[in-house]
């Protein structure tokens, strides 16, 4: 089974995924992180990702599906997977569709988590991230107990380079050209789901659930 998650910057993808892998016993594959790990190692990947990143830019269809081609050869992801921000263009879907039908497997479903722009600048221009443990915190919607310290650790509280307000709405821009017209494409093949991103973390994944059990 193949999921896919769609959705702008701080729609909730992500940890509607976590959720999802748990539920279906899937391991997820996020390009986000794969890249962080290649800029966290100091390569010049790494260093070519993070410039990109910080400009509030796509990373190449090519240095993507490098890396995605890689991580399923594993044997972890033979049964399948849940991809977020993945893929996140048509050439990237279509590269997508090629790769899995090799493997003899298919997209099954694709959420698409919707949210407006002004959540979504709050979501994501509040968040703050531990640098020891990685403990994600929202100084809106879930501050930690004592300013810039981390509640689980003690570590301090930092904002990501592309969280900040300005890089946000270019990520944002981006999306729209770039990425939204791949509903466009899931929905011609009747497999795209659109979820309301709004409410509790809780309400949300019920909705994901509801349009997994339809089909």
């Amino acid at each position: 089974m193949v999921y896919v998650f769609l959705g702008p910057p701080g729609a909730g993808k992500g940890t509607q995924g976590d959720l999802l892998s748990e539920k279906v016993h899937l391991p997820k594959l996020v390009t986000g992180d794969m890249f962080r790990e290649e800029v966290s190692k100091g390569t010049e990947l790494g260093r070519e990702v993070q410039e990109i990143m910080q400009a509030g830019k796509l990373v190449s269809d090519e240095i993507v599906l490098r890396l995605v081609k890689e991580r399923m050869r594993s044997e972890e992801y033979t049964p399948g997977c849940v991809f977020d921000g993945f893929p996140r263009t048509i050439d990237q879907a279509e590269a997508l569709e090629r790769l899995l039908e090799k493997e003899g497997k298919k997209i099954d479903l694709v959420f698409n988590i919707i949210a407006s722009d002004e959540e979504l600048v709050k979501r994501l221009s509040g968040r703050r991230i531990c640098q020891d443990c990685q403990k994600l915190y929202n100084i809106y919607f879930n501050p930690p107990a004592q300013e810039d310290c981390c509640g689980a650790c003690g570590g301090r509280l930092i904002q990501r380079k592309d969280d900040t307000e300005q890089t946000i709405l270019e990520r944002l821009a981006v999306y729209k050209n770039k990425t939204s017209p791949l509903i466009e494409f899931y929905n011609k093949r009747s497999v795209l789901r659109e979820i309301s991103g709004s409410g509790a973390i809780e309400e949300v994944f019920k909705r994901v659930l509801s349009r997994l059990e339809r089909g």
